[in-house]
């Protein structure tokens, strides 16, 4: 077959195939970035559940020990709350902002756990009995973070053993 003049050849020329190289390179970057911002986003809502979850369980804990406990100080600092559970064990939550960890510390020996990690602020409120020397209920307040995303958890207990004092 020849190509006779006057008569086009069916293809694309030089240009029209740069420009759609052009669109393609521009859409594929687009759903590069879509997907990128989709992950990141995925990873910032499973560490904040984890945080979250994990702090929940830290006042499941504290809320549990501390309703059956007794001798609760009143006098302790707002980071920290010291009782003796139903089991007779004295333990204490602290706070401590220098590494953003809440610690469960048994007393007797000592020994100190881990109970939640990630948290930026703990206090705990205490309502002291009529005579003062133990507590009525505890106030506790957890605000945790994870990346950029900051949440505050609060859970009230009264401590049954002192309800009529």
């Amino acid at each position: 077959m020849s190509n006779k003049p006057g008569k086009s050849v069916a293809g694309f020329t030089v240009a029209e195939l740069l420009i759609g190289l052009a669109i393609t390179a521009l859409l594929l970057t687009a759903l590069a970035a879509t997907f990128n911002a989709s992950v990141k986003s995925y990873q910032e809502n499973r560490g904040m559940l984890k945080a979250l979850n994990n702090t929940r369980q830290a006042l499941l804990r504290m809320t549990s020990q501390l309703r059956t406990g007794w001798r609760v100080d009143p006098n302790a600092p707002s980071g920290t709350c010291s009782f003796y559970t139903s089991a007779d064990e004295d333990i204490t939550y602290e706070f401590r902002s220098a590494d953003n960890k809440l610690y469960l510390i048994t007393n007797s020996n000592g020994q100190e756990y881990v109970l939640c990690d990630n948290v930026t602020a703990a206090t705990f409120t205490k309502t002291p009995t009529d005579d003062a020397s133990d507590c009525k209920s505890v106030q506790i307040s957890l605000t945790v973070q994870s990346g950029t995303w900051q949440h505050r958890l609060c859970a009230a207990v009264v401590v049954r053993r002192n309800l009529g004092q």
